[in-house]
């Protein structure tokens, strides 16, 4: 063999050959990584809009703030009146249809151009199969991933159809809770689907003969393409019986700690983000917590909790029931959970996740970590609503500004910070008129100047609704209103169903993709009508 200076120059120029193949390799990998954390240009395929949860569509160029006053509306899809429900199914749009889920159970594929139906899955023949009642409204949001679409359920189910004709792939319970339901929108990573799993026991505690609680919420992983689960992470430890309560009903505890929200993802570690809730019974658990899994595994890298003990269900604000929420007698019935999805993103070279709570406050930490970083009271007194005061839904981060919305904060405020210290950069309060012109005028008993949504900007844009029924376009470098849309209104339908808008929804927010927004407004408060809320979409002339 040659030891000379030739196989030096040779050996030189084969570790340049190799280290090269290896950077083009490596910089092919984040770039197939890149297809799917993000998507394709006037794509909005998932509610975070990507794996960081940034909620910004920064690919919009046809509405700016010059062109904005334009937007007119263009369709508006009926759903039918059913009692009680508060739908906030946020649309995905991909390859020019737009999914979404539907009040009485069914899952809607439509042009989203022009709103006409290309296909509908109704779940209850799934839900039949598995001896369980049909249905109520589909409140996850979609997420679109090749040609499969994703969603849960308000029975604990998730499901996976194909995305050009509505056949079911797969469905899978995700917890045998008769109260179960998946809130939260699914995140879909190489080759996983993340979502959490949530809970209607709170509410059932109106009935103080219930025997509260047996539920605790959970992180699941299932394989996206057999449904097959790979990991649960439990939010507290399995409830058990401690007694009764003062009508002989069984008491059980610890319970609650559900998954309300969409998780987010630092694909550089393989972190996965969710934040929890609070309580029902008991005082045990990742109680309001934001937590960072293994996305791989499962396994816990870190846990800062925000505020513990917080114990509390729907028991807790009837008059007179105080022996139904023992926290009551200490103060710590807050309702102070994670409701809102976190936002990935980077302060100089140093990764951080940001994420808001019902108590107002927006909290920043190391993504490695756990670290606190910053956090930001956006709520004076937090206590005056509990978590019906703070930041209920989402957040969005457009590269230069944090913004977040506050809910019955007296009145609820849109904010700009800055992401790497957290200082207010402007504010902008629900506005003062909102409640006194368009449909909600007419009912000031109802109507309250409040945020309701989660954050969405686009280029130069915030999108906002309220309760008022007003769907708002903030710039985003002054919080001035650019444009607003009354959404409380008879519409007449693509789909021939009724519709009467009413406040704009909640569980998701409006979504920006192809030069069209599109939004639910179908949520509390329901302003009297005896049709059904509307999906609306919007479009420049």
């Amino acid at each position: 063999m040659k030891t000379g200076p030739g196989a030096v120059r040779f050996g030189t120029a084969l570790v340049a050959l190799l280290t090269a193949l290896v950077l083009l390799a490596a910089t092919n990998g984040a770039g197939a990584q890149d297809a799917e954390a993000r998507p394709k240009a006037g794509d909005w395929s998932s509610w975070q809009y990507d794996a960081a949860g940034s909620r910004s569509n920064d690919e919009e160029s046809r509405i700016t703030p010059a062109s904005v006053g334009g937007l007119g509306l263009a369709w508006a899809f009926g759903h039918p009146k059913v009692p009680g429900v508060y739908l906030g199914s946020q649309p995905a749009v991909v390859d020019g249809t737009l999914y979404a889920g539907g009040a009485e159970g069914t899952f809607q594929a439509l042009d989203a151009k022009t709103g006409a139906a290309r296909w509908t899955f109704d779940l209850a023949p799934v839900a039949g199969a598995h001896s369980v009642a049909a249905p109520d409204p589909v409140r996850s949001g979609p997420a679109v991933q090749g040609n499969t679409v994703y969603f849960g359920d308000n029975r604990g189910y998730l499901y996976a159809l194909d995305r050009r004709t509505g056949a079911l792939r797969w469905s899978l319970r995700l917890d045998q809770h008769p109260l179960a339901q998946i809130t939260g929108s699914p995140l879909v990573h190489d080759g996983l689907v993340y979502v959490g799993v949530s809970s209607r026991e709170s509410g059932a505690t109106f009935n103080l003969s219930y025997p509260c609680c047996t539920f605790r919420g959970s992180v699941v992983a299932v394989d996206a393409e057999t449904g097959a689960l790979a990991w649960r992470y439990w939010t507290t430890p399995e409830p058990q019986r401690v007694g009764s309560w003062p009508n002989g009903a069984d008491r059980s505890e610890p319970s609650g700690v559900a998954v309300w929200s969409s998780p987010v993802l630092d694909r550089e570690s393989g972190t996965l983000y969710v934040g929890t809730g609070q309580n029902y019974t008991g005082a045990a658990g990742d109680t309001d917590s934001v937590l960072a899994l293994n996305a791989r595994t499962g396994e816990l890298r870190w846990r800062s909790q925000e505020a513990f003990p917080d114990t509390f269900t729907v028991a807790c604000n009837i008059p007179g029931a105080d022996a139904y929420c023992p926290s009551k007698a200490d103060g710590t019935d807050h309702d102070w959970d994670f409701g809102a999805s976190a936002n990935v993103f980077s302060i100089g070279h140093r990764r951080v996740v940001g994420i808001g709570q019902k108590n107002g406050v927006y909290h920043v930490y190391d993504a490695l970590t756990g670290a606190k970083v910053w956090d930001r009271a956006l709520v004076a007194d937090p206590h005056t609503q509990g978590g019906s005061s703070g930041i209920e839904w989402g957040t969005s981060y457009d590269g230069t500004r944090l913004y977040a919305a506050t809910w019955f904060a007296g009145p609820g405020t849109l904010s700009a910070l800055d992401p790497a210290t957290g200082a207010v950069l402007w504010q902008t309060e629900s506005p003062a008129d909102g409640c006194q012109w368009g449909g909600s005028a007419g009912y000031p008993q109802l109507c309250q100047r409040a945020f309701t949504p989660a954050v969405t900007t686009s280029p130069g844009l915030v999108w906002e609704g309220s309760t008022d029924g007003k769907l708002r376009a903030f710039s985003a470098s002054t919080g001035a209103v650019l444009w607003q849309y009354d959404a409380v209104r008879d519409y007449t339908t693509v789909n021939g169903v009724p519709a009467h808008g009413t406040a704009i929804s909640g569980g998701g927010g409006a979504v920006v993709a192809d030069g069209m927004v599109y939004v639910q407004a179908a949520y509390y408060p329901q302003y009297p009508s005896d049709a059904g809320g509307a999906l609306l979409a919007f479009s420049l002339p």
